[in-house]
């Protein structure tokens, strides 16, 4: 497809894409990752994602402007707890990719993954000073649930917030149908 008058593609990231999604990781600004339970720098940490990948643990996508990873997205279930129906979306877009429309496409792709995959509840994490996340994410559907105080630490030792957001993709459905959009 073609989003900025770029040519991307879109597609599941497989084990021979460990080094651009290194790289891809390596590129973002610092806050960004902050709300990720894991540092996807790490490579075992990239390993066991394309590992959970390959296994179907997860639903993720990577978006390829050429050989670089212009975005990446994740959806995620703990498919032994209590909550196995509850599915978290990661989304993280190269800073010159933002306001193009590709977050979007991602997001897409993703509810629609775990909601195929049984998913009944959505929910993203981020950090509250991220406006252009929670906007896109709340034109999805997700509406605020929780603001977590001093539940981040960067790397310098600073606390920051993070803001938790959660759908119902029925409830979302219904609304869809009853009044177009």
């Amino acid at each position: 497809m073609t989003i900025g008058g770029k040519a991307v593609s879109i597609r599941p990231p497989e084990s021979g894409d460990q080094a651009t999604m290194a790289r891809f990781a390596a590129g973002l600004p610092a806050h960004d990752l902050l709300f990720l339970a894991r540092d996807i720098r790490q490579p075992k940490v990239l390993a066991a994602w394309l590992a959970a990948q390959a296994s179907g643990e997860i639903a993720s996508f990577i978006a390829l402007d050429g050989d670089d990873v212009a975005a990446t997205v994740a959806a995620h279930s703990d498919r032994l707890s209590w909550s196995a129906h509850v599915w978290d979306i990661r989304l993280l877009v190269a800073p010159a990719w933002r306001g193009k429309g590709l977050g979007r496409i991602l997001l897409d792709r993703a509810i629609g993954a775990a909601v195929a995959a049984g998913a009944t509840r959505l929910t993203a994490r981020m950090t509250p000073d991220q406006a252009g996340a929670i906007t896109l994410f709340e034109e999805s559907g997700f509406r605020a649930e929780a603001m977590l105080r001093g539940q981040l630490r960067d790397a310098d030792g600073k606390l920051h917030d993070l803001a938790v957001l959660a759908m119902d993709p029925g409830t979302q459905a219904a609304r869809r149908d009853a009044f177009g959009g």
